[in-house]
């Protein structure tokens, strides 16, 4: 892991004095060691300075969900959907009512 994606990844913290987001150019790598990091920010809107460590981990985060085995495996394969998939659903929000009853009254799977 190199020091620009951390600084990527703290972008997305907010200053606890102010609530303005930090930008990269004002975090700095100050070291780690093994998944600690250590780094100091200054929020570019009211210019309070702060320092974090941080514990940073490679890898994917586990998926939680409540779908079944097989459902998962069937939504995988599907993909990802397409431009018609979308304009489909467009057109289906459109006229939809906001009636889910009746929507799936008499669905059963």
């Amino acid at each position: 892991m190199n020091d620009d994606f951390v600084k990527r990844l703290l972008t997305t913290l907010k200053c606890g004095v102010c609530g303005q987001r930090y930008e990269a150019s004002q975090i700095q790598v100050l070291g780690h060691r093994d998944d600690l990091w250590f780094l100091s920010v200054l929020c570019p809107g009211c210019r309070s300075q702060g320092l974090v460590a941080a514990v940073i981990k490679e890898g994917r985060a586990p998926v939680v969900t409540d779908l079944t085995p097989e459902e998962m495996e069937r939504f995988t394969q599907q993909g990802a959907p397409g431009v018609d998939d979308l304009l489909d659903l467009h057109r289906f929000l459109e006229e939809f009512d906001g009636d889910f009853h009746k929507l799936f009254a008499g669905k059963k799977e």
